[in-house]
């Protein structure tokens, strides 16, 4: 929609060369619910004369039905197009509108408020120049409020309005604008905002809007629609570093190749030396062309065409680049990550990462910290869940060129997706890490030899960092029972959920730490004494132990409960009954016990004492493998442990 001008009538040429030269400004509305968003922007249109008449009518009669404001007309119906949208009264998916003045022209993106649907707003703020964060006169700043806030900064928006909405419910009070704009900007002193505005206004109204308000006397800054149009983002754009992603290689005929896409940051020209990553490969432009024909200079957001004078080898996910100022190169990198999705982030699973124009195999496979949203905190975490934010390592399966996310917001920002529901789960924003040193011969010693200054970390700090608590859970039983089986079971389980674990089996311990054992009542007592000693070291680091020992004797599984805590200390017994055992038996451990060749063997030739008071007990001859892991896993959820 454009706004009204008299070149329209009289020379419509004119006014459409004027219009193309106008400078474009995207921007975002965001907050809380119920904060005024749609609202806001619908009354903006009618107030800038951007609506249609029938528009206005449709408006005018759905308001008797849907609208907040007791049959008046209502500017959100111009925003809420979907029908859940209006029946519950929020914002659901992102709406954009697009509207000029005889300045700008504009790109509304509308976003939602609702926690449940910060992952669109993400989307939404992801191309924005200038963000409007509302804040309720009434409320104040919401936890909504500072998570859009945060994630407008992690985005790297310039510009921020905070408008202060809904003035005429608390009487267009002074004292109640500078107490919310202190409390927000207390808030954002932790974040990084280069230009912070703050405009008390009702939407609803109109004050504030386009016209100042007769009603605020007080206030002596710009109205919103002034300040929309005069707000500088000249310098927003990175034209120095030039970035040119490859979407497509173009090859219409033999005697054309060129290579496609849209330009990321920088300028570049016919004739000017480009190198492409990760070959390294330098070559010229030899021309840019577009749809309209051959252009002298291409700079962002133009999409073009460049040609160049070598065959050299460049295809889609490739990078052009000036050989003096290239990007980083390499398979891993820090990233702030907004997770998008109902399932939790789990730390080492392989995700797709789509950056630019290459979608690669990888993982998340370390988070560093979480970010507390009030208070802008890192804290331990061991996953993000929905509308989490948090710091990552990331891992790739192959290098590719980046850039710090502050620096480049193109080739700083990438996706993660899901592999198996094609679902886009994660947002990320690549962070500026300093190059590590190889060589460090000449370094200090930061810290003496005694270590004194390091800060041991604590068992809280693990217990939060993984998500459980260290825990080892003794697996007895006779053999074939299923004691190393359900064991490696479980371990893929808890393994696959995020969690921190590890399988210590008595037979595996044998073959190395206690090779010089033989099976005697003393050496099996040793056996599983060096298996506890081994289980503590594992909990101290955090993790949760496996033991998949026989132990037949219950005063020296009391003595392991002793070594590793007893508050820690879990025992599993699996009950399949003897004959059973000896049908599972595949190297014939019964058949050498019952001829003597094997000792003191269990179930045979040497008394297996049933544990007196088990945590759990497994018939395994009824349950399934699947079967017995749920009922461990309800054990540790049971206890808190995970």
């Amino acid at each position: 929609m454009s706004h009204q001008s008299d070149l329209i009538a009289t020379d419509i040429n004119a006014y459409l060369a004027q219009h193309e030269r106008k400078e474009l400004l995207r921007f975002i509305t965001c907050g809380s619910v119920d904060d005024g968003k749609s609202t806001l922007i619908g009354k903006l249109l009618i107030e800038a004369k951007a609506t249609y008449e029938d528009q206005l009518a449709a408006i005018e009669r759905d308001s008797v039905v849907h609208g907040t404001v007791s049959g008046e007309l209502d500017p959100a119906l111009l925003m809420d197009g979907l029908k859940e949208e209006r029946e519950q009264g929020i914002t659901i998916d992102v709406a954009y509108r697009y509207f000029s003045t005889a300045k700008r022209k504009f790109i509304i993106a509308d976003t939602p408020g609702h926690e449940q649907y910060t992952r669109n707003m993400a989307t939404g703020a992801s191309t924005a120049d200038l963000a409007i964060i509302l804040i309720d006169a009434r409320h104040g700043v919401m936890t909504q409020t500072k998570r859009h806030s945060f994630i407008t900064s992690l985005l790297g928006i310039k510009h921020i309005v905070v408008a202060i909405n809904k003035m005429d419910l608390v009487d267009y009070s002074q004292e109640v604008f500078e107490q919310i704009k202190s409390d927000y900007v207390e808030f954002a002193a932790k974040m990084a905002a280069d230009d912070v505005h703050f405009i008390p206004l009702s939407a609803l109204m109109g004050d504030n809007l386009v016209a100042p308000s007769e009603k605020m006397p007080w206030y002596e800054g710009s109205t919103l629609m002034h300040l929309l149009e005069n707000v500088y983002i000249g310098s927003d754009r990175n034209l120095q570093d030039f970035r040119f992603p490859v979407q497509l290689v173009n090859r219409p005929h033999l005697d054309f190749r060129g290579f496609c896409g849209t330009v990321a940051s920088g300028a570049i020209r016919p004739g000017e030396e480009v190198m492409s990553l990760p070959s390294k490969k330098t070559s010229r432009v030899k021309s840019i062309v577009t749809m309209d024909g051959e252009i002298e200079e291409a700079c962002p957001p133009l999409s073009v065409t460049i040609t160049l004078e070598d065959e050299i080898d460049v295809s889609r996910g490739n990078m052009l680049v000036r050989p003096g100022n290239q990007p980083l190169v390499d398979d891993r990198f820090d990233a702030m990550v907004v997770w998008m999705d109902d399932d939790p982030m789990v730390p080492g699973k392989e995700y797709l990462v789509k950056h630019t124009a290459i979608t690669t195999p990888g993982t998340i496979s370390t988070l560093r910290y979480q970010i507390d949203v009030n208070t802008l905190h890192r804290q331990d975490a061991p996953t993000l869940r929905l509308n989490e934010i948090g710091r990552c390592e990331v891992r790739l399966n192959r290098p590719i060129a980046f850039d710090p996310y502050p620096k480049n917001r193109t080739t700083g920002a990438f996706i993660v997706i899901d592999r198996i529901t094609n679902r886009t789960v994660a947002a990320g924003m690549i962070i500026d890490r300093q190059e590590k040193k190889v060589a460090h011969w000449d370094d200090e010693p930061s810290l003496s030899p005694t270590g004194e200054g390091i800060q041991s970390v604590t068992s809280k700090q693990r217990e939060a960092r993984f998500g459980q608590k260290p825990t080892t859970l003794l697996l007895t039983g006779l053999t074939g029972a299923g004691k190393t089986t359900i064991a490696y079971a479980l371990e893929r389980r808890l393994f696959d959920e995020g969690r921190a674990c590890v399988v210590l089996d008595g037979q595996n311990l044998r073959s190395g730490v206690s090779k010089d054992l033989g099976f005697t009542a003393e050496e099996r007592s040793e056996n599983l004494r060096r298996g506890s000693e081994i289980a503590s070291l594992m909990n101290s680091a955090g993790l949760i132990c496996i033991c998949a020992f026989t132990a037949p004797n219950e005063d020296v599984r009391q003595k392991a409960a002793e070594v590793v805590g007893a508050e820690q200390f879990l025992v599993v017994h699996l009950t399949a009954p003897i004959e059973v055992c000896r049908q599972r038996d595949d190297g014939g451990l019964y058949e050498k016990a019952d001829s003597g060749e094997i000792a003191n063997f269990p179930g045979v030739s040497y008394e297996f004492e049933a544990p007196a008071n088990p945590d759990l007990v497994l018939p395994t001859d009824q349950l399934e493998v699947t079967e017995s892991v749920d009922q461990i896993i309800a054990l540790l959820k049971d206890r808190k442990i995970i």
